[in-house]
């Protein structure tokens, strides 16, 4: 007899993330993946419908909206893209994965840890999907990237180099945690044109090597713009 397995849906396609993320370089984004972005579902300008036609305009291949302890926009959105796909028969359409922003504690100073792939109804993230950020044990890292992975995502430190604490610092202690990747590009300065901050990409990119994570990329987001973090 041949085992049955639920259906995963392609939202949560943590093989298929994993194989874009082993391509992922100084150019990819932000006009082929982004995996950092906020709507108004949390502190974002951007409705999830405008994000996800600007994502489309842009030629998005992959994205994720990444709000904060929230997947309202995430759901917005893949429901605005199933309906084009669907109902509309509209083709090459972006590849959207489920995505959080959880802030949580690390080294005694204040972190954001990204989600991806993760199943939004498992029990394991319900305290963390309530619009609020945790308190207390509930807030530390190892407990923050020990539920998503619990809940089948895959886990990477935000903007490494933007904390009280430095890159150097951060990310051998999440890589010890075993969290799967780091934000490696990343404009710091937020330019006009966007692109990853040289030097401290570089730093970043040697750390997620040494440590073996992957380095992912996003512009974070906020304003109307999918091409500035503001």
């Amino acid at each position: 007899m041949v085992a049955m397995y639920p259906f995963k849906p392609k939202t949560q396609d943590t093989v298929y993330l994993k194989s874009v993320w082993e391509t992922i370089s100084y150019v990819s984004c932000p006009y082929a993946f982004n995996f950092h972005m906020h709507t108004t579902a949390s502190d974002g300008r951007l409705t999830p419908l405008s994000l996800v036609q600007q994502a489309i305009a842009i030629g998005l291949q992959g994205f994720a909206i990444t709000d904060h302890h929230s997947v309202s926009g995430y759901r917005q959105a893949e429901q605005y893209l199933s309906d084009l796909g669907f109902k509309s028969k509209v083709e090459n359409l972006p590849h959207l994965w489920t995505g959080v922003e959880i802030t949580s504690k690390l080294l005694e100073v204040e972190v954001h840890i990204l989600g991806y792939g993760f199943d939004p109804e498992h029990p394991s993230l319900e305290l963390y999907l309530q619009g609020e950020k945790p308190l207390g044990k509930d807030a530390a890292a190892k407990q923050v990237i020990d539920c998503l992975h619990q809940a089948g995502g895959l886990v990477v430190l935000a903007h490494p180099e933007r904390y009280r604490r430095s890159g150097n610092r951060l990310i051998p202690a999440v890589a010890e945690l075993e969290i799967d990747g780091v934000e490696t590009y990343y404009a710091y300065d937020n330019p006009k044109i966007w692109r990853p901050s040289p030097n401290k990409t570089k730093n970043v990119q040697e750390l997620a090597k040494k440590h073996n994570l992957y380095s992912t990329c996003g512009t974070d987001t906020h304003g109307l713009s999918l091409l500035q973090r503001i």
